[in-house]
């Protein structure tokens, strides 16, 4: 499975380094979405996603309707799970509701910020193909999300 091999990536490269990285890609995910007009409700808000068994903390701040890079310290809501947890999530093979209630992924901190986030993650709905062919071309975007699709499986299609 995929995300056995991102626990090393996750334990040697900076939090700081992922952080930059994913709120590209959640920035990017979120163009065109009507989940994102929810964001702004809690601008201002810091998130330190836990991933445990990869002892890594990766920091965001959400700022201006975005997700930010933030520094390592406070967060008002922390998500703490797996890396494979992380994963069902992303490809969305386990819908959030499931993955937090049967508490293997936990919220902490300010809960309504923690539910508001929960809510945004059951609400996402995105085309990854559409969004590999933006940012790759179409060429290049369709030859990744081939390969992608193949790897992952079927899971990457618009939900």
């Amino acid at each position: 499975m995929l995300p056995h091999p991102l626990l090393l990536p996750l334990r040697i490269i900076p939090g700081a380094v992922h952080a930059e990285v994913l709120a590209r890609v959640f920035n990017h995910l979120l163009r065109g979405q009507p989940v994102a007009t929810r964001l702004p409700e809690i601008d201002g808000k810091t998130v330190c996603i836990h991933i445990k068994d990869a002892s890594s903390e990766i920091h965001f701040r959400i700022g201006h309707g975005r997700l930010q890079p933030a520094a390592p310290g406070h967060a008002d809501v922390r998500i703490s799970g797996t890396v494979q947890d992380f994963w069902l999530l992303a490809t969305r093979r386990e819908d959030p509701d499931t993955l937090f209630f049967s508490r293997r992924l936990c919220i902490e901190g300010d809960t309504e910020t923690g539910v508001h986030i929960k809510n945004l993650l059951d609400a996402l709905d995105y085309d990854w193909e559409s969004h590999f062919r933006a940012v790759l071309g179409e060429t290049l975007g369709g030859a990744a999300f081939a390969f992608l699709r193949r790897t992952v499986g079927q899971h990457l299609t618009a939900r």
